[in-house]
């Protein structure tokens, strides 16, 4: 097998392990997402939900951008062979982690009354106060992530994420239950007990994000002893080069963090934005302060919490490729970076397509059968916003491949241009067209489409990469509206048949999975593609005895 098929096949694997890890931690978030909004309701949604939008951009300030590039700055050592210098950017990555972290906690701790009473939702101010700790936590936690991705294995990641959601899933079911009732309590002898127990679950649910970030530091730490006492042990070869000084390795975090923490930050930023506007032009324009947090809590509650599942493949993805690029790229191998790009691109749109095409035509019976809900309301945000599922998909992974290939400010650039862009939509849709909650998914679905465009015309000028459209995303969407069509009318013939949403849902999803497979097999997907996925040798002998598999023509 050539370098480039190996290093291609690698990343791919490592990517899909910790793809896998993201999805399986989206859908454990989404199944305790439903007891929890079941008891704080969705008022205590919107509590929640603002709580964490603010916690989200300390976060992003604070250390978000740390595991990227922490594991850029590993790979680019450890592919020189400069072990020693790669185990000083984890020494300060730390260092900066601890005290960046800290105070960041400190600000959301201290500030939180008058973070949340500027956006209008003050009774938020007891989940905000919970969530601060975690900032420390998950900052030393990304450098870990970073530091075990740089050197190539996403599977200490990948096993600590499940752990730290399960763990969330447990303490915040418990924790909003009983503080649900604590509040109802406090609120009896206050005299508004529904808002003081919304608060208080809230509250309860945020603990569960504490309690997970802090398990997954656990395990995280305890594998990196192991591994450095196992390292310890070896004669290992190193690269006779000079060492970094602590005050070159705090220079070169700073200069990779800046430029990551500028685009991430303004990428994401665009929730709290969207939320304060939201909040206050729809008050302007007569609505009730309860109907404005009802609708901002189905938001980010229910449509939010079920785009951001598939949404998590590109984002592993992205984490994935990061250190292979800046390896391949860091060593001019220019043929093998266009080739990386080509195979991460393909195969998210693989995974990505069906999942827009099917949460669309699924809307309702998937919110019924997940959240519980059949309101024609949430049925049309969630079919309205399902495309931004495919856009930001490719935006996050687009943002991810620049980061690899070193062209750390384009995605800030790209990224504040898209927002300008998203602002005015959103405050013209929200004003001028009075659309509500559906003017703040259109213009999520915009910012994302226009970071598609911007990040793909940086990343063919940077690279040389020239999208092959056809097997990127015309054979996907052929193959996924094939499917869309037969879902709709099995889901249709099997609930005249059955009266069962359950069944009828969960069966026609069976289907769709089979009639896309065989689909991408007769026309999408070649066998030397299908081996570089994870079991893919299983794949490619069962699609052989189903006489499936195409001949292998397009490499």
């Amino acid at each position: 097998m050539s370098q480039r098929k190996k290093s291609n096949t690698s990343f791919l694997l490592q990517g899909s392990i910790l793809a896998a890890a993201s999805l399986l931690s989206r859908i454990i978030g989404m199944f305790y997402r439903l007891p929890v909004t079941n008891i704080i309701g969705d008022v205590g949604n919107d509590y929640y939900s603002c709580a964490f939008e603010i916690y989200n951009i300390f976060l992003l300030i604070s250390s978000f951008s740390l595991p990227l590039a922490v594991s850029k700055l590993v790979s680019a050592r450890i592919s020189r062979g400069e072990k020693t210098n790669a185990f000083r950017i984890v020494k300060g990555a730390f260092v900066f982690a601890a005290l960046s972290g800290s105070a960041a906690a400190l600000i959301v701790y201290f500030g939180a009354e008058y973070i949340t009473d500027l956006l209008k939702t003050p009774m938020a101010v007891y989940a905000l106060k919970v969530l601060s700790p975690t900032l420390v936590i998950v900052a030393i936690l990304g450098v870990l992530r970073g530091y075990f991705q740089g050197l190539g294995s996403m599977v200490p990641s990948a096993i600590s994420q499940v752990i730290e959601q399960i763990i969330n899933a447990l303490v915040s079911m418990g924790a909003a239950y009983y503080l649900f009732g604590y509040g109802k309590k406090v609120g009896d002898a206050l005299g508004s007990p529904d808002k003081f127990a919304a608060a208080y679950g809230a509250a309860g649910s945020t603990l569960g994000t504490c309690a997970g970030a802090l398990a997954g530091f656990i395990f995280l730490l305890f594998v990196f002893f192991a591994y450095r006492t196992a390292l310890g042990r070896r004669k290992g070869r190193e690269r006779r080069v000079e060492t970094e000084s602590y005050g070159e390795v705090a220079k070169i975090i700073l200069l990779t963090i800046l430029p990551v923490l500028l685009s991430t930050t303004i990428y994401n930023i665009s929730g709290i934005l969207d939320q304060g506007i939201f909040k206050n032009l729809v008050l302007l324009k007569g609505y009730s302060k309860d109907e404005e947090e009802v609708l901002w809590g189905i938001f980010s509650g229910k449509y939010k919490l079920l785009i951001n599942v598939p949404i998590s493949i590109a984002s592993a993805l992205a984490a994935s490729c990061v250190p292979n690029l800046a390896a391949s790229y860091a060593n001019r191998r220019m043929d093998v970076v266009r080739s990386q790009i080509q195979a991460a691109m393909r195969f998210n749109m693989i995974i990505v397509f069906p999942c827009t095409v099917g949460m669309g035509v699924l809307a309702s019976p998937i919110m019924q059968l997940l959240l519980k809900d059949s309101s024609r309301q949430t049925e049309l945000m969630l079919q309205m916003g399902a495309v931004a599922i495919l856009f930001f998909s490719i935006s996050t992974l687009s943002n991810g491949i620049l980061q690899g290939i070193n062209r750390m400010r384009q995605p800030v650039t790209n990224a504040a241009i898209a927002l300008m862009g998203h602002l005015l939509v959103l405050v013209l849709f929200l004003w001028v067209f009075d659309l509500n909650i559906y003017a703040v998914i259109h213009a999520n679905t915009l910012f994302a489409l226009f970071m598609c465009i911007l990040n793909g015309i940086s990343i063919k000028k940077y690279s040389g990469y020239v999208m092959d459209v056809v097997h990127v995303f015309v054979l996907p969407g052929i193959s996924s509206l094939i499917m869309g069509v037969c879902v709709y009318f099995s889901y249709k013939g099997l609930f005249n048949a059955t009266e069962s949403n359950t069944i009828s849902t969960m069966l026609s999803i069976f289907a769709g999975v089979c009639v896309y497979g065989i689909c991408m097999l007769k026309g999408g997907l070649t066998e030397e593609e299908i081996l570089k996925f994870p079991k893919g040798a299983v794949i490619v002998r069962l699609a052989k005895k189903l006489h499936l598999m195409k001949k292998d023509d397009y490499i």
